[in-house]
């Protein structure tokens, strides 16, 4: 009983709350650009990140049916894999560097631009954002919710997967259409690297070397950095 209440508050919180209230909080932060604002925003998402996995992991406690293992929270077995995915990640992010510095943004990048930070101070905020949903995304989304589908309601393994991934595009519908589908393409990846080797470990490291590049390794970032710098000495 506790734990079908828990899941069904999640998994409305996921599909109505998360979307409605980042959306809304991202519109006035565009409208009103301010560091204060910056901050107490991105301090209430790691918040309500962090809240989100505690409850997922609750739920694995309170099921026979999941485990640690059944989540994802263990080694990957291929070492071969493992490897793979260790030099796949160093290229990835010898790339994003690269591409920081020649000033090249990603594809939809403008879709979330006031997120970008402005100053030293909200580089930390955003390298805590980026890590924070890296983990709890992916031990949400990947982890518990594909679990649940799988082992508690004795759903196809692709189905299950399939409404895990809607439900992370949905959680993403500040970012608009064009950015929903790019959250689309990322999650996609996210999930076969997962099914792929049975482990949240690589898919963790990737989903947040994705977020750092997309907010700290970025063109925007250093621009208005600069500006700034030249603003203070002017």
């Amino acid at each position: 009983m506790i734990f079908a209440v828990l899941f069904t508050g999640l998994v409305i919180h996921l599909a109505l709350v998360t979307p409605w209230w980042g959306t809304r909080s991202y519109r006035k932060l565009e409208r009103e650009r301010s560091r204060p604002l910056f901050i107490r925003m991105m301090s209430l998402w790691i918040g309500e990140l962090w809240a989100l996995a505690a409850v997922s992991l609750l739920l694995v406690v309170l099921s026979p049916e999941l485990t640690p293992a059944r989540i994802g929270l263990v080694s990957p077995g291929d070492s071969a894999t493992l490897t793979g995915m260790i030099f796949g990640v160093a290229v990835f992010g010898g790339l994003a560097i690269l591409m920081a510095r020649k000033g090249v943004s990603m594809p939809g990048q403008t879709v979330f631009s006031a997120l970008v930070p402005r100053d030293r101070t909200e580089r930390w905020y955003a390298l805590a954002l980026a890590i924070s949903a890296g983990v709890c995304e992916e031990i949400l989304y990947r982890g518990v919710l594909i679990a649940v589908g799988v082992h508690v309601f004795g759903l196809p393994l692709a189905v299950a997967a399939g409404l895990a991934l809607a439900l992370f595009t949905i959680g993403h519908l500040y970012q608009g259409p064009r950015g929903m589908i790019m959250v689309t393409l990322a999650g996609l990846g996210f999930t076969l690297l997962y099914l792929r080797t049975g482990s949240l470990v690589p898919v963790i490291l990737l989903h947040i070397l994705v977020d750092v590049r997309a907010l700290l390794l970025n063109p925007a970032a250093e621009v208005n950095g600069e500006a700034r710098a030249a603003a203070v000495r002017g």
